[in-house]
This record gives structure tokens, C-alpha cells and sequence, in this order.
């Protein structure tokens, strides 16, 4: 388990507790939270999933696949270099802290 800090565009911020093997669109998702939609699901066909790592963290995660990559082309917000699908990230106790910010749009 790890807690993640979800920070709406509002600036609304929130600690999940987030089970080890969890995505954290399906956390997100799991909460409510404006910002996340997760249209398909978590099937890397979209990208209403779209998350801001922080700097901070960007290096400790596994590098996105080129499947990631290409649907971040798709993004409705602004794509920055911590820019990563939600639907790809897997929470592990490493993650414990994380923080990630949610756009203001995803469509």
C-alpha cells in the first residue's frame, strides 16, 4: 500500500491509501476525483487519464512505453515532460509519497 497525493486543477488536494498492484487512474477513478476520467478503462486507447508526475518523481517511475508516448500526443491539456497516463502507472510500496497532479481538462 502506498499513499498517493492526488492535487485537483482547483488545487484540492487528496492522500489515497492506494493497494500495492493499483493503477492510479483506478484510484483516482475509485475516489471521484475532478480531473480523471479513464474513458477506456485503463486499455491505452485514450488519454483521459492524463497526469502530471512531479519532477521529484518522474525518475523513480519506469520509463513509458512507446504506447504511452504516442497516446500522450493526445492529450486535451497542456503535455509537459512529467506528462504520464494514469492507466500506466502502477502503484508498489516505492510509490509511497507520490504526487501527482490532474489537469483541468481531459476532453
Amino acid at each position: 500500500m502506498a499513499t498517493v497525493l492526488f492535487v485537483e486543477a482547483s488545487g484540492a488536494e487528496h492522500r489515497i491509501d492506494v493497494p500495492t498492484g493499483e493503477n492510479l487512474m483506478r484510484a483516482a477513478l475509485n475516489e471521484g476525483l475532478e480531473g480523471m476520467v479513464g474513458e477506456c478503462g485503463g486499455g491505452l486507447a485514450c488519454a483521459t487519464c492524463h497526469c502530471y508526475v512531479e519532477e521529484d518523481w518522474a525518475d523513480r517511475l519506469p520509463a513509458p512505453a512507446q504506447t504511452e508516448q504516442d497516446m500522450l500526443e493526445c492529450t486535451a491539456s497542456e503535455r509537459r515532460p512529467s506528462s504520464r497516463l494514469g492507466c500506466q502507472i502502477v502503484v508498489s510500496d516505492a510509490l509511497d509519497g507520490l504526487v501527482v497532479h490532474l489537469p483541468a481538462a481531459q476532453y
